[in-house]
């Protein structure tokens, strides 16, 4: 089946628009950090379970469950695949309900094992610490019938050359004719619903192999499918938004990436 369901596009304006779209965010993080900080030291401190989204919303944020070097485990808040569940979910959600025309709920995410075919059902996915991957036969053949079928991957939190030549191994074993390719600012993924005038921005920490790079991985009809954050962590950003541990700039940037993913995973 089609992964894409007949989506409105979200197209950008001109100047004028764009900065009303920045004053807009803006506010909203205002109200967010309002409205949302008790909430979230509550759920900080509620146990962990596989969510269910909510029905009728056309977007759904699918983090994907990989077997990393001693396979699947019981889930763990502590797995690299699991890192900055769910608060950064519910935030970039929340943000992204208030922002864009996109119907969704803060709760519109659920886990799913990449060795499963519900996968299919999500256009967008999200990858976390694909440092540690260690796919099965199984994996690498789900994921690239979902890669096949229109899905679209966000590669997040991981670093080093070394992490990223391990997550490439890994991906020959899907389309061994295919490479990553480093993107720049022209690419439309920048450009979608928010413009991203530069690609030099900040890593949550400052990791010692090297600033952030965007990969791209295409599929053979020129369709970006996988957009590869390498040294960064855009997903840590989202997590700790309501939170005064970084800098108010970077966070937002991390937040117009992430709704651009979005857009462009309903789009393309």
């Amino acid at each position: 089946m089609d992964l894409h369901p007949a989506a409105a596009r979200y197209p950008l304006g001109g100047s004028g628009e764009f900065m009303a779209k920045k004053l807009v965010l803006a506010s909203l993080l205002v109200m967010f950090f309002l409205t949302l900080s008790l909430g979230n030291q509550r759920q900080r401190q509620r146990g962990y379970s596989l969510p269910e989204a909510p029905k009728g919303t056309e977007f759904i944020f699918a983090r994907i469950w990989f077997s990393s070097g001693r396979g699947f485990r019981n889930f763990s808040i502590r797995a690299g695949w699991a890192h900055d569940y769910p608060d950064a979910e519910e935030h970039i959600l929340q943000i992204a309900n208030e922002a864009t025309g996109i119907n969704l709920h803060k709760m519109s995410y659920v886990i799913v094992r990449l060795d499963n075919e519900d996968l299919f059902r999500y256009p967008f996915s999200y990858m976390s610490e694909v440092g540690g991957m260690n796919m099965s036969e199984r994996e690498v053949e789900v994921l690239r019938e979902y890669l096949n079928r229109g899905g679209f991957v966000m590669v997040d939190d991981f670093d080093s050359q070394y992490s990223l030549d391990w997550f490439a191994s890994q991906m020959k074993m899907v389309f061994p004719g295919r490479d990553f390719v480093e993107l720049t600012v022209e690419h439309p993924i920048f450009h979608t619903f928010y413009e991203i005038p530069t690609l030099d921005v900040q890593a949550p920490f400052q990791y010692r192999a090297g600033p952030p790079k965007f990969y791209g991985y295409f599929d053979d009809n020129g369709r970006l499918c996988m957009i590869i954050n390498h040294n960064n962590d855009i997903g840590d950003f989202w997590e700790w938004i309501d939170q005064p541990g970084y800098p108010l700039e970077p966070s937002t940037v991390a937040l117009r990436f992430g709704i651009n993913y979005f857009i462009y995973s309903l789009t393309h």
